[in-house]
């Protein structure tokens, strides 16, 4: 369907917000699914919220999720601009079309006046809405007034009726327009309203498909008003289902963060994001949760997305980033873990590229037991402190203080560790197996050894195989790391 045109439309006003990436998920596999173009249009219109930054950000978090859009900033098209501010020209003109047409006026009506009314419905327990008081004002007089620079605003004229909608995603939905105010279209100030605009925008970049969160459905039967006094046929609607939090209220901060840039600071991996957001509103066959891009963007279809509220469930999302992670090869956990330790002051780049086998074997004994790239850095910290410094935990300590021999018992392992090195046995596995017969020939219970040994080489109450730790530290750091606890546990 090479006619098949959708878009995503942010607002450049604050952080990435998770629903805004799973919109965009969601339009963009619809196009490259069906061979359609995916459009990206920023609605910059108002001007005190909408930053340069926050336009950027939102540009990289679509990039980082790896949707690519055929039409936008930084790529261009047939149908620039694609920001809305620079557009007004091409807004004005509509606006003075609806106006001419009769299907919009002037209200000179007054924000005082306004309030009043608004004051004295509220009082009366009405629902707050326009009185038309303008609505059938002599176009000549109009013209005159507006000509001697009174101030007014453009209010679409909303006829008689009601608006059907064939929702994709909930089906039929009728509004009745007497439900329905005479909406703003452009303000006194001269700035467009959103609902103006975007269809202004949607007909020129010839909008077939429009696929947008649940909260605007409310705006849609105003648009496909402003479609019809225009002569133009209003595009497909589907309303995705609002992003709940465990409590089943709309997402927020009190039930979850609702930033991209939070999880990904967290160490979310990116294919755990995609999948989880995925998920949010849609299934693969209801039993499928684990699924990568290219399966998604061949199985999507926004009929089936489903109309309840989608439950934004954090155990769920953590589950599934720590099976992409253990699914990860090596290489690539080694790559995105390698920003968290640099930042915990571990490592560099050229170090980790000197020493990438050594690496490569941290990141093993680790790669089952963290759920988050950020967890890495606390668990590994023992291999980058200072050998007579290791930082015990209180739990290890305890553990470790438990063995009245203790010192005897780490001074003889070191010997036995030493003859082992000089034999060329110093293999994970040969170490682990030796390390139990050692244990067992001197009728020792396996903690008697392990719990000192382990606070000794990494201060941690547990973790990873101590041959590992062995292997991966060497003798001489183990020899030091024993001997200072033999002094340190006394």
């Amino acid at each position: 369907m090479t006619d098949l045109r959708v878009r995503i439309a942010p607002s450049p006003t604050g952080t990435v917000h998770l629903g805004l990436c799973r919109t965009a998920l969601f339009n963009w596999a619809y196009a490259r699914g069906r061979g359609g173009a995916f459009i990206l249009r920023v609605e910059d219109t108002d001007r005190t919220r909408s930053t340069a930054e926050s336009e950027e950000k939102i540009l990289e978090g679509l990039r980082w999720l790896g949707i690519d859009w055929d039409e936008g900033p930084g790529v261009g098209g047939p149908h620039e601009p694609y920001r809305q501010s620079e557009r007004s020209d091409a807004h004005a003109l509509v606006a003075a079309e609806v106006l001419a047409s009769g299907h919009a006026y002037r209200c000179f009506c007054t924000p005082e006046r306004l309030d009043e009314l608004r004051a004295a419905q509220e009082a009366k327990k009405e629902t707050p809405r326009y009185d038309q008081h303008c609505r059938d004002l002599d176009p000549g007089e109009s013209d005159r007034r507006a000509a001697a620079g009174e101030a007014h605003v453009l209010r679409f004229r909303v006829p008689e009726g009601e608006t059907l909608v064939r929702d994709l995603v909930r089906g039929d939905v009728r509004f009745d327009h007497g439900e329905i105010d005479d909406w703003i279209m452009v303000r006194r100030t001269g700035a467009p309203t959103y609902n103006f605009v975007v269809v202004c925008d949607d007909i020129d970049m010839r909008i077939s498909h429009v696929f947008r969160g649940e909260e605007h459905l409310v705006n849609t039967p105003k648009q496909v008003l402003l479609y019809g006094a225009l002569g133009r046929e209003a595009p497909a609607f589907g309303h995705l289902p609002l992003m709940l939090g465990t409590d089943r209220k709309k997402l927020s901060k009190r039930t979850g963060d609702t930033a991209l840039g939070d999880y990904i600071a967290k160490g979310y991996p990116r294919e755990a994001i995609v999948n989880f957001l995925c998920l949010q509103g849609w299934a693969l066959d209801g039993e499928t949760e684990v699924f990568d891009t290219e399966t998604f963007v061949k199985s999507f279809d926004i009929t089936d997305v489903q109309k309840a509220g989608a439950v934004f469930d954090p155990k769920k999302f953590l589950w599934l980033s720590g099976d992409t992670i253990r699914r990860m090869p090596i290489g690539e956990l080694l790559t995105a873990v390698t920003p968290y330790l640099e930042a915990a002051g571990m490592v560099n780049p050229s170090g980790i590229a000197a020493q990438r086998p050594w690496f490569e074997q941290l990141m093993e004994g680790e790669q089952e037991r963290i759920e988050l790239f950020s967890e890495l850095p606390g668990r590994v910290r023992p291999f980058f402190e200072a050998d007579d410094a290791v930082t015990y935990e209180e739990a290890a300590e305890k553990n470790a203080r438990k063995h009245e021999a203790r010192a005897e018992h780490l001074s003889a392992f070191l010997e036995w560790l030493e003859e082992r090195s000089e034999a060329g046995e110093f293999e994970t596995s040969e170490l682990s197996a030796g390390m139990k017969a050692w244990v067992k020939e001197r009728g020792l219970k396996f903690p008697a050894l392990f719990q000192p040994l382990r606070c000794a080489l990494t201060g941690m109450p547990g973790g990873r195989d101590l041959g590992d730790c062995i292997t991966l530290l060497g003798l001489e750091r183990c020899r030091t790391r024993i001997q200072a606890a033999v002094s340190r546990l006394i």
